[in-house]
């Protein structure tokens, strides 16, 4: 490793103020993929849900002519293992980077999948699209609002595909939710309420933290940017739980439920959020909370309770309610069992008052399964049910990503998706941390501590 490298300086230093390391000039922006040609993919970050994403792009290389053919991550562990994986799967190996402008100067790559840790994400998505990369963008977008709007910007300014990773936006039962809403099925929505709850240390106890030494990684490289520390393997790994990195529940969680939040509703940014939270049940040392709870006011007149608890599996549900009818959710982030329920009378006039209930369904697509096939299935596809759990390897997603990428179209996760569900979660990570009420000024595009004028 040379001296540049090791000291995190000069030309392979962190570049906030532009890609100049990366000859954006000498790539074609936005290159659209013909019909018969190969799919060249690049993946910057290869941990535990890189390796996730690029199991799904796999499992897609047939169908959509697609092949893995450069692979980066910092830790050396991760590159052998990512490099095996996908000679395994493509018959031979990726290129393989520890540094991901390296990867970002290879003129052959169509696309780059960015899956690092929460803080990394918009700064990476901004130097990729600079260097007229199309992308697909693990979420949140954006934690720090700067970023986010430099990297969307990056993405306006060029013919780019982008795809966030809310894939919650390409799942078919989330689309059927979706048409209930649009056939004005619940008359005027005024609030929704969204709690998703968890048992345990969520994010802690990684076993990699026992397993990486310094000397395989650049710390100075992953810190990119943020104050130094002395190298910390917990935090390397389970950066969900410090507030320098992530915020937690509102990063991870929040903005999947969020950005479902802004599609089934067709809504974008937030007047105002506030939000409280703490750490009362897993004194471990994490800094973001294990306890939280947000709400936020948009501007069609309707506001959004967003709760999560690590201390309890009480059942988690979200519940959008209007005036003739509520869409119910049971069972948190993803699940496919939405139902609608009527509004008839009110239990103080009536306390047996009864409300018919109705399953949102697939229609034909909904072919009866056995239990061994939906349970084989559902991990892969989750198109048919309702089935009692969630999966992230659901292929949907990178399918929309692969097609845009060949007729130019835009995907379901656009740049402004990441960017609206990006700043409620900042709103409401900055609310719990400062302990009042922000709002968002649309004119200046800041978030403010009173309603703008």
């Amino acid at each position: 490793m040379d001296t540049d490298h090791k000291e995190g300086i000069g030309r392979r230093s962190f570049l906030l103020s532009g890609a100049a390391a990366i000859g954006a000039s000498a790539v074609s922006y936005g290159r659209i993929v013909g019909a018969n040609d190969r799919i060249s993919l690049g993946q910057i970050g290869i941990g535990n849900r890189g390796r996730e994403l690029a199991s799904v792009a796999a499992g897609l290389r047939h169908p959509h002519n697609v092949e893995t053919t450069a692979v980066c991550d910092l830790w050396k562990v991760n590159r052998e293992r990512a490099v095996a994986a996908a000679a395994n799967e493509y018959g031979r190996a990726p290129r393989s980077f520890p540094y991901f402008e390296d990867l970002l100067e290879l003129n052959d790559l169509d696309a780059v999948i960015i899956s690092t840790p929460d803080f990394q994400h918009a700064p990476m998505l901004r130097l990729a699209a600079e260097a007229g990369k199309n992308a697909y963008c693990e979420k949140p977008m954006g934690n720090v609002l700067e970023e986010a709007k430099a990297a969307r910007d990056a993405v306006r300014q060029r013919n780019l595909v982008v795809q966030i990773g809310t894939q919650h936006r390409s799942e078919p039962y989330q689309i059927a939710a979706r048409n209930v809403v649009a056939r004005e099925t619940l008359g005027d929505v005024s609030k929704v309420e969204m709690v998703w709850n968890f048992h345990g240390p969520r994010w802690r106890g990684r076993p990699e933290v026992h397993k990486i030494r310094e000397e395989d990684t650049d710390w100075k490289r992953w810190l990119m940017g943020k104050p130094y520390r002395p190298f910390d393997p917990r935090a390397y790994f389970e950066f969900r739980l410090y507030h320098e990195f992530s915020s937690g529940i509102p990063d991870q969680w929040m903005s999947h439920g969020i950005d479902l939040v802004h599609y089934l509703l067709d809504a974008r940014l937030p007047l105002s959020a506030v939000a409280m939270g703490g750490v009362f049940v897993w004194n471990d040392g994490r800094e973001n909370p294990d306890t939280f709870q947000a709400l936020l006011e948009y501007p069609a007149g309707f506001m959004v309770s967003y709760s999560t608890s690590f201390g309890n599996d009480s059942d988690s549900f979200t519940r959008i309610m209007g005036t003739k009818a509520t869409l119910v959710n049971v069972g948190g982030e993803g699940s496919q069992r939405w139902k609608v329920i009527e509004e008839r009378g009110t239990h103080e006039a009536n306390p047996f008052v009864h409300r018919s209930q109705k399953l949102v369904t697939l229609g034909a697509a909904s072919r009866p399964m056995s239990w061994s096939q939906r349970l084989l299935s559902g991990a892969v596809e989750k198109t048919y049910g309702p089935l009692p759990f969630s999966s992230d390897a659901n292929p949907a997603h990178m399918r929309n990503w692969f097609e845009c990428l060949r007729n130019g179209n835009q995907p379901n996760a656009t740049v402004e998706h990441g960017f609206a569900h990006s700043v409620a979660v900042i709103m409401a990570a900055r609310s719990q941390r400062e302990g009042k009420k922000l709002y968002w000024d649309a004119n200046s595009e800041e978030i403010v501590g009173q309603l703008p004028t």
